[in-house]
């Protein structure tokens, strides 16, 4: 909003790291109770490369039947759309996990992903052009 970061993180970092953050959280949810501390780095990372490849697979479902409607998006909107299902997120786990009509956890991880490489997209082609 000020236009100038003095504490020098761009936009295409913080995307990355929502996208880290993400796929993170989708691990944290599969594992449950079991700290990642107690995993040995070698099955973190493969758990990771397969939540980012089920997520690229899921990006590219719905961009085939959405479109690339996201092309048409601010960098605003799309952060919007991550708040908004952080909040989603936060209801969910206030209600111990459960929902009646909406996804779950894990969905919302995904979208939240989603979006912000969709941004990460933009701002490269945005630099190539």
């Amino acid at each position: 909003e000020k236009g100038i970061s003095k504490v020098g993180d761009d936009i295409t970092g913080e995307f990355k790291a929502i996208v880290n953050y993400g796929v993170i959280g989708l691990i944290q949810y599969d594992l449950g109770e079991i700290s990642v501390e107690d995993l040995s780095a070698e099955t973190v990372s493969g758990m990771y490369d397969g939540k980012i490849s089920f997520v690229k697979n899921v990006m590219l479902d719905k961009n085939h039947d959405y479109g690339e409607a996201w092309r048409e998006m601010s960098q605003e909107s799309f952060v919007d759309l991550i708040l908004m299902k952080l909040m989603r997120i936060r209801q969910i786990l206030q209600n111990d996990g459960k929902t009646t009509i909406s996804e779950g956890i894990d969905s919302n991880y995904v979208d939240i992903i989603n979006y912000a490489v969709f941004a990460l997209i933009l701002i490269a082609e945005k630099k190539q052009n």
